[in-house]
């Protein structure tokens, strides 16, 4: 007796086509599905400590509030105040000033310890580490200690100046040289910029910089051919941040100079701060707070929006 013979059931062509289309449908779901389950503690994060705050202090900004009693409300009172406050263009143009000056110096001598940090000499990683390690203090150590390296008694530079014959200036206890000296101090921490610039030297092709230099390229021509339009996305980047991180300012003001003296050191936070906290005018401060956001998206946007007319992508695009 013959055993009976099983036939599988095949789904038709067009069946087939149709538990192909949803078997389609269903895998890119499930991925979405996973996506926003993955990301929802950071969108949570976001809107109650980023989003959040941002609307409250946006609305806190059209009241006055002193921290005791409920906020009144008074339209755009904080921003016309604004308009008429002294201290307020004041802080503005210590933060544009420092901002102008500290951001392409910064650049510049980041750049540089970059390219001495790119060359092939022993002990590499040492060096590195040395020259990163500033930039990872703490911002209140860091003040501590230039208060000592450049007070105008027994700092330690008016003393290295005294052993030659010159007296120095009175450093942050002049009104001429408190807000150079802070400049000064900001080189300390390029460390960050430094390791940004480093890598993008590692990314330069070898190959150009070898058919520079066959084609009788010297170490400037090849530098400023060849690196340096390598080097501009680089370059955005961290001018970017640096516009950015400048004109927020702070620590300086709050642990080394108080904003003086006469006013020649007051940052714009540390003026935001001094109303929120001391003066208790939340509703200004918040305002405040706005125009800086205001200033720091407009400049961030005229960067990115010419910057296509400096930066050079190795793609083309």
């Amino acid at each position: 007796m013959a055993a009976p013979t099983t036939t599988s059931i095949r789904p038709s062509a067009a069946g087939s086509r149709v538990i192909a289309r949803l078997r389609g449908r269903t895998l890119p779901q499930q991925r979405a599905r996973m996506f926003y389950i993955l990301i929802l503690p950071w969108l949570i994060g976001f809107v109650l400590f980023v989003l959040g705050p941002m609307i409250f202090s946006l609305g806190l900004s059209f009241t006055r509030w002193n921290l005791l009693n409920l906020p009144i409300p008074i339209g755009v009172e904080n921003y016309v105040h604004m308009a008429h406050d002294a201290l307020f263009w004041q802080s503005l143009k210590v933060t544009t000033t420092y901002a102008i000056v500290s951001v392409p110096l910064g650049l510049v001598f980041a750049l540089l310890l970059a390219l001495l940090l790119n060359q092939r000499v022993r002990g590499l990683a040492i060096f590195r580490t040395i020259f990163y390690l500033p930039s990872v203090a703490s911002g209140v150590a860091v003040a501590v200690l230039f208060l000592w390296i450049f007070n105008p008694q027994f700092g330690l530079v008016n003393s290295l100046l005294s052993y030659v014959g010159i007296q120095g200036p009175g450093w942050l206890a002049s009104t001429q040289w408190a807000l150079p000296t802070l400049i000064l101090m900001s080189l300390w921490s390029v460390g960050g910029t430094m390791i940004i610039f480093l890598a993008g030297l590692q990314n330069v092709p070898a190959e150009l910089l070898e058919a520079a230099s066959l084609d009788g390229a010297g170490i400037w021509q090849r530098f400023r051919f060849v690196t340096l339009p390598l080097l501009t996305p680089t370059i955005l980047f961290n001018l970017v941040l640096l516009i950015i991180n400048q004109f927020q300012t702070f620590t300086q003001a709050y642990t080394m100079t108080n904003g003086g003296p006469l006013y020649a050191t007051l940052f714009y936070v540390y003026y935001l701060y001094l109303n929120a906290f001391q003066y208790l005018d939340m509703g200004y401060a918040a305002a405040l707070a706005w125009v800086l956001f205001t200033i720091v998206l407009v400049l961030t946007v005229i960067v990115l929006r010419t910057s296509d007319r400096w930066v050079f992508y190795q793609g083309g695009a």
